[in-house]
């Protein structure tokens, strides 16, 4: 049964993904704010009217909603909420009111992208099973625009940092006063979240590296007085400081056994992903590139590995 601590209720739905439940917050202001909107499924929806109504509330109260980013667990029931007023990152946009331009692009973007690393096309399949789970988003659009350093509309003393990684509209709001954020899936109690390989804003832009932008955002969060962070999955996260160099520490030694596997010999993208995660790529070949990408995208950063093409016009990873 949801409750109110701090102003702020918490109600966690379920979701028919391997991350499990996802929490969305309903906050208490100058507008009655519903901080990310859930998965789409009328259980999901089912639940969350039933929590709502335990804070004393109904949908038609909610004034207005605010998207800590664009993944389908995260932005599903505004499908079923009558609130008018949605705002995010601009990225938003183009996931959460799809049209077919999008797809296309979509579709694009993985295909060259896995044909560049070498991904057998037997395993392209994992593009369509990643457009599968968009039948769990939504079919809205923005209302307004969120960036860096704006005041949270509706939400005196919480402010917008844009915490770009595990998608590239994440966003984060910050309420220094107090010493909370939201932090939708940028920090999570038990894992590292996945910086999640996604196409650029606009086609033809240069890829975003999601490792790269995520440990920087890490590190932003860092400069912040944060106490506690309102995660979108399991607990809330005290320690953050501390929890933050952990993550980056492990990270860096996962990057540094990839530099050896290279050292050994040279490899192609999924030849190393087959070696990271042996018992899953197979099923999870979408994610373990992005998981395998993002370490290969690191060394190159700090100058340890290069990508190069062999005699038969292969990319592979030599180190330097």
């Amino acid at each position: 049964m949801a409750e109110w601590i701090n102003g702020i209720g918490k109600i966690t739905l379920p979701t028919p993904f391997a991350v499990g439940d996802v929490n969305v917050f309903l906050v208490k202001g100058e507008a009655l704010t519903l901080v990310d909107a859930g998965i789409n499924t009328k259980e999901a929806w089912e639940i969350f009217v039933h929590e709502l109504q335990s804070l004393g509330y109904q949908p038609s109260d909610i004034d207005q909603v605010i998207l800590t980013h664009h993944h389908p667990d995260h932005v599903g029931l505004l499908d079923y909420l009558p609130v008018s007023k949605v705002v995010g990152h601009a990225y938003c946009e183009r996931w959460i009111n799809r049209d077919e331009q999008f797809i296309s692009d979509y579709r694009s973007f993985y295909k060259k992208l896995f044909k560049q690393y070498s991904v057998p096309e037997k395993y392209y399949v994992g593009i369509q099973q990643m457009e599968d789970q968009l039948q769990y988003s939504c079919n809205r659009s923005l209302t307004g625009i969120l960036v860096e350093g704006m005041d949270v509309p509706g939400l005196p003393n919480w402010t917008v940092i844009e915490t770009p990684g595990h998608a590239q509209s994440q966003l984060s709001f910050i309420n220094e006063k107090e010493g909370w954020m939201f932090g939708g899936d940028h920090i999570l109690a038990t894992i590292s979240s996945n910086p999640l390989l996604e196409p650029p804003l606009k086609a033809g832009m240069e890829r975003p590296k999601p490792l790269l932008q995520y440990n920087a955002s890490l590190v932003k969060v860092k400069q912040y007085p944060i106490e506690l962070v309102y995660s979108g999955h399991g607990n809330e996260v005290k320690y953050i400081s501390r929890l933050i160099d952990r993550r980056l520490a492990r990270q860096h030694s996962r990057a540094m056994k990839v530099k050896e596997m290279i050292q050994q010999e040279p490899l192609t993208a999924f030849e190393i992903c087959m070696r990271l995660f042996p018992q899953v790529y197979e099923r999870e070949v979408s994610l373990t590139m992005s998981e395998t990408v993002g370490q290969l995208d690191y060394l190159q950063s700090l100058g340890e590995i290069k990508l190069i093409t062999d005699e038969v016009g292969k990319q592979i990873f030599v180190t330097v």
